[in-house]
């Protein structure tokens, strides 16, 4: 899951801002959906893949 639930989170409040008139709430949680969807995509880049354990195999 990672960091999934930080997505869902930010995309609920932006929804809930749209739905009840809080359109400067609404801006900001998209604005900071976008960054938090790029910083999470970068670290996930630098990551070794999680079945690896962390290990390069040996051949």
């Amino acid at each position: 899951m990672g960091h999934d639930w930080v997505i869902e989170v930010l995309q609920d409040l932006a929804d809930y801002a749209e739905r009840n008139g809080l359109p400067r709430l609404a801006r900001k949680a998209a604005e900071t959906l976008l960054v938090a969807q790029q910083e999470i995509g970068e670290a996930a880049e630098d990551d070794p893949p999680e079945d690896s354990g962390g290990m390069t195999p040996v051949h």
